[in-house]
C-alpha cells in the first residue's frame, strides 16, 4: 500500500531542488563498520552545476547515490523537490528514478545491441512516452550526433558514447541530473567536450546537475564545488577555478 508522504518542511532557499538533512549511511558492524555519511546536510539549488569532491573514502559517491535514489540511508531524510524519497517504497522510487532523474555514469551505461537513438530514447521508451520533437531536436544538436543516431555504442568513440549518456539524461526534462566521474573514462579533450555539454546543461537548458569527480578541472566547471571528508561536508567553494580547487586538494591531504 502507498504510504502517505509528509509535506516538505520549510527550507530558507526557495530554489532547492534536492536536499538532505542528517543523512547517514555506514557500512559493515562491529570492528569492521565504516561511516560513509555522518549527519550529513546538503542542499543543491536549481539552474546550479554543483560538483562534489573529495579523497577516496570520503563518502562522495555514496552521497550521490543516496541523493539519487540509488543506495539506501540508513537514517536523515532526502527530498527531491517536494518528495520525501526516504519515505518511498521501492515501486514508487523506481518511478521517480524514471520520470524526474536523469543520470550519467563514468561507463556510459549504453544498451550495446540498440542504436544511439535508441538509447536516447529509451527511458521515456520504458515510460511509455514519446519524446517532444522540438525538445529532442534541441538535445541532439546540442549534443552533434545528428549524424550518428543509427550507430550501435561500438560503432561510436568514447566521447560519443558519453554524449550519447547526456542525451538520454537530458531529453526526458528531469528535474535533476546526477552525474558520476562522467569524464573518467575520456581523455581531455572528449572530457572537455562532455563538461561543455554539462554547462551548456545549467546555461542554456536550465539543467540541474550533480557531479562528482575528483578532478580539479572537471570541478571548476561547476558553479559550487562541496568537499567531503570522513562522511561529513567540510568546506563549500563558489565560482571555482581549476588552480584554486587544486590547491584546496593539495592543503586537504597534507592535513591528511
Amino acid at each position: 500500500m502507498t504510504r502517505e508522504l509528509r509535506p516538505a518542511p520549510a527550507v530558507d532557499a526557495s530554489n532547492v531542488v534536492a536536499r538532505a538533512t542528517a543523512l547517514c549511511k555506514s557500512y559493515g558492524v562491529g570492528e569492521a563498520r565504516v561511516v560513509a555519511l555522518d549527519r550529513v546536510d546538503v542542499a543543491v539549488r536549481a539552474g546550479e552545476l554543483t560538483a562534489i569532491m573529495g579523497p577516496s573514502g570520503s563518502g562522495k559517491s555514496t552521497l550521490m547515490h543516496c541523493l539519487a535514489g540509488l543506495d539506501s540511508a540508513d537514517g536523515g531524510e532526502i527530498w527531491i523537490g517536494d518528495t520525501e524519497i526516504t519515505a518511498l517504497d521501492d515501486r514508487e522510487l523506481t518511478r521517480l528514478r524514471r520520470d524526474r532523474i536523469g543520470f550519467v555514469f563514468q561507463a556510459f551505461n549504453l544498451v550495446p545491441t540498440l542504436t544511439a537513438l535508441e538509447n536516447i530514447t529509451l527511458p521515456l521508451d520504458i515510460a511509455g512516452r514519446r519524446p517532444e520533437p522540438g525538445w529532442f531536436t534541441r538535445v541532439v544538436d546540442a549534443v552533434g550526433l545528428g549524424d550518428r543516431l543509427g550507430h550501435r555504442p561500438s560503432e561510436l568513440s568514447g566521447g560519443q558514447q558519453q554524449r550519447v549518456a547526456c542525451a538520454r539524461a537530458l531529453v526526458a526534462r528531469p528535474r535533476i541530473v546526477f552525474a558520476d566521474e562522467p569524464t573518467g573514462n575520456l581523455d581531455s579533450r572528449a572530457g572537455a567536450e562532455v563538461l561543455d555539454l554539462m554547462r551548456l546543461g545549467v546555461d542554456t537548458f536550465g539543467q540541474t546537475i550533480v557531479m562528482v569527480t575528483h578532478d580539479p578541472v572537471a570541478a571548476s566547471y561547476a558553479d559550487r564545488v562541496l568537499f567531503l571528508a570522513d562522511g561529513r561536508v567540510v568546506e563549500e567553494m563558489a565560482d571555482p577555478s581549476a588552480e584554486k580547487v587544486l590547491e584546496r586538494m593539495k592543503r586537504a591531504e597534507g592535513a591528511r
